[in-house]
């Protein structure tokens, strides 16, 4: 099947387009499957991550309070030999930012950071995630994919989300299913030379959870 790839001159069913983080909450709509934050990246900021070495750039995997991650970044920058300047100090704000944001939005009192430097085609099939929801956000490389599907068969029509652009999405235990049939996955880079750094934000709703 031959898929078109569009980036934002139109968008999918159920995905609202939204200008600030506060809207983020229109997820709650019935009619709402995902809500991406459409904004700018500066372009200082955009040149320093996209010209780090890949190994240089961090990675990792936390479950943790979000009263801890601006602590937890700044270890990571360091152990990944990130200079303190600005670029820096501004990729651990907006991290600590939208996981401050989307926790009050999921009232979890917990939440699963992962900082993935992905170069393999990670999650290539469409799919919806087993979770409540989940916030991505690619720093680096091709934004996530996203299209509707009426019967879970890949989208005709595939969307990419903005570099730099969060999107947060419904996954199969929201307590209410819109019809838009919403699927995404990660972009296929194999062999593309390409590295991403992807943030990905999920709820943890219990200490069992957080084991």
């Amino acid at each position: 099947m031959t898929m078109v790839c569009e980036r934002l001159q139109d968008t999918a069913i159920g995905v609202d387009i939204i200008r600030t983080p506060e809207n983020l909450s229109i997820l709650a709509k019935p009619e709402c499957a995902a809500a991406l934050w459409q904004r700018e990246t500066p372009t200082a900021f955009q040149t320093w991550i996209d010209a780090l070495d890949p190994d240089d750039i961090p990675a990792a995997r936390h479950i943790l309070q979000p009263q801890n991650v601006r602590a937890v970044l700044s270890d990571l920058c360091d152990t990944a030999g990130l200079k303190n300047d600005p670029n820096r100090q501004q990729l651990i704000n907006d991290i600590t930012f939208l996981t401050h944001r989307f926790r009050d939005l999921m009232e979890a009192p917990y939440v699963r950071l992962r900082l993935d430097r992905v170069t393999t085609n990670a999650c290539r099939r469409f799919h919806i995630d087993a979770i409540s929801a989940r916030l991505v956000c690619t720093y680096r490389g091709t934004g996530t994919q996203y299209g509707n599907s009426a019967d879970g068969a890949e989208p005709t029509r595939v969307f990419t989300v903005p570099t730099g652009s969060p999107i947060l999405m419904r996954g199969t235990l929201w307590p209410e299913q819109p019809s838009a049939g919403l699927l995404h996955r990660s972009p296929p880079i194999e062999g593309s030379g390409e590295t991403r750094l992807v943030l990905v934000l999920d709820p943890i709703f219990s200490s069992e959870e957080s084991v």
